[in-house]
């Protein structure tokens, strides 16, 4: 049975069709995930569902323990993420309400654990294509059946939050070629090509954050109810995309770690080995 994680909203796994629901708690040697794992079968599928900001949005972005979230969904046997959020739109043609599968990311944040790695051990995983180009099709695919404004590409700023952007920021980032911004996801996906979990998003465009000369400037009043006013149609998109994933998976993302460990493998303290023994087991 596949198991596709999805890292969002709590909304998200209210969906018809859900069967077999539990909830999962879970401890990870970088302490706790945000929330506990909401488990469900759908359509032949298992689904693991996880509240990136904890149920009732207690948890800042720079708060989010990434680390944890992605370790626990490694401990569940999950080998594809699909990320929900909302993200502002860069570009006049990516309207509010439509959806943006990135191919791309820049880096804007300063305070996050980025890695699983370090305290005696060294790893560096390619990370040039950030996002599982099969899931991100995937999910296009599943979108464009629908019916649903969806662009296939794009590059996503992940900034650091909480606060938007200074309109001087929103315009340099347009003038960087960028195309939508959040606070998320860049350390979700880069935790996950250390897990060798293919990982891919799907942005809800709510915004055009500050730099539209005529749109209004992004409040938190209209991401939530455009946000909620789309719920429905992610969960459609994710409900039509994930039978189109199948194992064994033919990305890279599967074996990301294989020639990353550069660590002498005696040189390896026995505690790290043992804390990240689901992640580097088959090659040390």
């Amino acid at each position: 049975m596949h198991r596709v994680g999805v890292i969002g909203g709590s909304g998200l796994y209210d969906m018809v069709g859900l069967e077999d629901i539990e909830r999962v708690p879970l401890t990870t040697p970088f302490g706790a995930p945000s929330d506990e794992y909401v488990c469900g079968t759908l359509a032949g599928s298992r689904l693991i569902f996880l509240p990136r900001h904890g149920r009732g949005h207690r948890l800042l972005p720079t708060e989010v323990n990434y680390r944890a979230n992605i370790f626990g969904m490694k401990q569940l046997g999950v080998e594809w993420i699909i990320a929900v959020g909302a993200v502002g739109s860069l570009r006049e043609d990516i309207r509010p309400g439509h959806l943006v599968v990135p191919d791309q990311l820049i880096d804007r944040t300063t305070q996050r654990p980025s890695t699983f790695f370090g305290d005696g051990i060294v790893a560096h995983v390619a990370f040039a294509d950030p996002f599982c180009p099969l899931l991100g099709k995937a999910l296009i695919d599943a979108a464009q059946h629908l019916g649903t404004p969806v662009h296939s590409r794009g590059t996503y700023v992940c900034m650091e939050g909480p606060q938007f952007s200074t309109r001087a920021e929103s315009q340099l980032y347009r003038q960087w070629g960028a195309d939508v911004i959040g606070m998320t996801n860049l350390q979700e996906a880069k935790l996950a090509r250390e897990a060798e979990i293919c990982f891919a998003t799907l942005a809800l465009a709510t915004d055009y954050d500050c730099w539209h000369a005529t749109e209004a400037d992004v409040v938190i009043g209209d991401i939530l109810r455009i946000l909620n006013d789309n719920v429905a149609m992610a969960q459609r998109v994710i409900a039509a995309a994930v039978p189109q994933v199948h194992s064994p998976r033919a990305c890279a993302c599967a074996t990301a770690l294989e020639h990353a460990i550069i660590t002498d493998r005696a040189r390896i303290p026995d505690d790290v080995k043992r804390d990240l023994r689901i992640i580097i087991g088959k090659y040390v």
